[in-house]
């Protein structure tokens, strides 16, 4: 009786602890002194929302990356003394490049690269005075999957300063990204935050080129190729124009745009500069980004770099005092200020430009800071699919969810209570305090319920019917065997127990795989399903072996029909 005692105290504890998580999920209990305030989660098939697929620029990362890497190259073994004629790449978004150098330091330069860069470039061509690399298939396969993870992560980082709850984030494919924002209500500012891919750079302007000369070029481009900004994306029109202009423009230049102070739109007054692109400074030697004011109290961006970050930019500033510096955002650029003198410190500032009013400014600051706070985006991305799931379509998902469900629910007790009678009231009891456990873990755990979620809890209440019928069957035969109700039903339980337990556990190894494998509403499926195990083995088994033990042995019940 001891024993018993402890077991109806532990089952009566889960069920009011399942009662403390799930009840806020039906009443407002406010700043009360409730403990739980926690509400469950719902997916984008229930209350609607945005989903969108975005497509990862990660050739043009490789391509950086190569650029970057052939500059490097190049520095390097001037300070080791060997001169190379030149570095090139005919295709560096593939990770190729070609050494140029005299025939008598070939034995030099491939000794370099080989003490240098042993785990990432291999030699696929050589000649007396050309050596060409390329990166190992492993190490390119592998850069370009954390720059896709790295992607996915700023995404979640920009999701998550939004404010959305439970955002699911994934990869699709080699260079595909799914998001879904569920109960998303403001989806063109959602859109623009996930597209506002904040690649900020640092470029110095090259006056190579006069203004009036490059307004000359992109006329004449224009011109030729029959396009203007206006009616293209920016982004299309910046790649366009650029192409081109090859071989027109100095080497190592490009051409982007800044949006003139007095326009509203780039359409209106788009303002060229020819950048330099070697200066090798981007948003991510960034540690923080904010709203500022400057001395008029008009908004800004105030930025503060790393450590590696400002001793670039102290660098940069410093050889090239009486320059230009163009803080490019997205291939915009946002403001383009002359250096006076070597900046140290690590912080710099972003102007916004005059044209529009304080709150307009405002909302700019906030946006870009916000971007740029969650982390540079080391790709740019491109939008590929948008699709808006309305609360209508969400609200008429789960009505008809919640028919079928009443209504399988509804035929199972009907089924227990006819062929079970007294035992399949304590089934149905048992049953409703699982789906009661069900619910209370998704919210405790902060889970997001979705359709396939609901079919797994449907599924769970299936299993765990298949629990009692075991249960019931071994009594009912303990009965037939002439045994008394108290034995019967010990044996009956113990009896049940090694099948119950072994359709329980094959069910769970499926889940985990479907959960390790799986991706969005598999992983949903999988996560109820494991739930279900957890609240079967404790409703259907141990609280239905305590409301039956209580029945027998305190309430001194002699006969219960089964």
């Amino acid at each position: 009786m001891e024993g018993l005692r402890w077991r109806t105290i532990g089952a009566a504890a889960g069920i009011v602890l399942a009662l403390v998580w799930f009840m806020p999920n039906i009443a407002n209990f406010g700043n009360s002194w409730w403990p739980s305030k926690q509400k469950m989660n719902y997916g984008l098939d229930i209350q609607g929302g945005l989903h969108l697929v975005m497509g990862v620029d990660v050739d043009g990362v490789v391509k950086e990356s190569t650029t970057r890497l052939m500059a490097s190259i190049k520095a390097d073994t001037a300070k080791d003394g060997i001169a190379l004629t030149d570095v090139k790449s005919e295709k560096p978004e593939s990770g190729e490049l070609t050494l140029h150098f005299a025939a008598a330091d070939k034995a030099k330069v491939q000794k370099y690269m080989a003490d240098k860069h042993p785990a990432d470039l291999q030699e696929v061509g050589t000649t007396d005075t050309t050596a060409t690399y390329r990166y190992f298939d492993a190490y390119l396969n592998d850069y370009k999957n954390r720059v896709i993870q790295q992607a996915i992560e700023t995404i979640r980082n920009r999701i998550d300063e939004f404010g959305v709850a439970e955002p699911s984030i994934s990869q699709q494919g080699a260079n595909r990204i799914l998001v879904q924002l569920p109960g998303m209500a403001d989806a063109e500012k959602a859109k623009q935050l996930i597209n506002t891919t904040a690649k900020l750079d640092f470029m110095i302007v090259s006056h190579e080129k006069t203004p009036q000369e490059l307004q000359v070029l992109i006329a004449e481009a224009e011109k030729a190729g029959g396009y203007k900004l206006e009616g293209m994306k920016y982004s299309d029109y910046v790649t366009r124009i650029n192409n081109d202009l090859k071989g027109k423009l100095p080497e190592k230049s490009v051409v982007y745009f800044e949006k003139s102070s007095n326009a509203a739109t780039m359409e209106a007054g788009a303002v060229p500069y020819l950048l330099k692109t070697d200066t090798d400074l981007t948003g991510s030697a960034l540690d923080d980004a904010s709203v500022g004011y400057d001395q008029y109290g008009a908004p800004m961006v105030t930025l503060r770099f790393n450590s590696a970050g400002a001793t670039k930019f102290s660098d940069l500033t410093g050889a090239n005092a009486g320059k230009q510096m163009a803080i490019v955002l997205d291939k915009i650029i946002k403001s383009a200020p002359s250096i006076r003198e070597r900046i140290g410190g690590g912080s710099a500032t972003i102007t916004l430009g005059g044209g529009r009013d304080r709150n307009q400014m405002m909302d700019e600051a906030k946006m870009i800071s916000t971007a740029l706070r969650a982390g540079a985006l080391p790709a740019s991305l491109e939008q590929l699919e948008e699709r808006r799931v309305g609360p209508t379509l969400g609200a008429d998902s789960i009505n008809k969810a919640k028919l079928g469900a009443y209504i399988g629910a509804a035929l199972i007790v009907l089924f227990m209570l006819m062929y079970y009678k007294g035992m399949g009231v304590v089934a149905t009891v048992a049953l409703a305090v699982n789906v009661l456990g069900v619910l209370a873990l998704l919210t405790s755990f902060g889970a997001t319920l979705t359709l396939p979620g609901i079919a797994a809890i449907a599924l769970t209440v299936g299993f765990a019917v298949d629990a009692n019928v075991l249960i019931n069957e071994r009594i009912k035969e303990e009965l037939a065997a002439g045994h008394s109700l108290k034995v019967a039903i010990k044996e009956g339980y113990n009896r049940a127990m090694s099948a119950i337990i072994d359709s329980n556990v094959t069910t769970g190894a499926t889940a985990v795989v479907l959960l390790y494998f799986g991706t969005g509403p598999v992983r949903g499926f999988a996560v109820n399903l494991l739930i279900g195990i957890v609240t079967t083995l404790f409703a259907n088994v141990f609280v239905s072996k305590v409301i039956v033990d209580q029945l027998v042995y305190k309430f001194n019940v002699k006969k219960l029909s089964i």
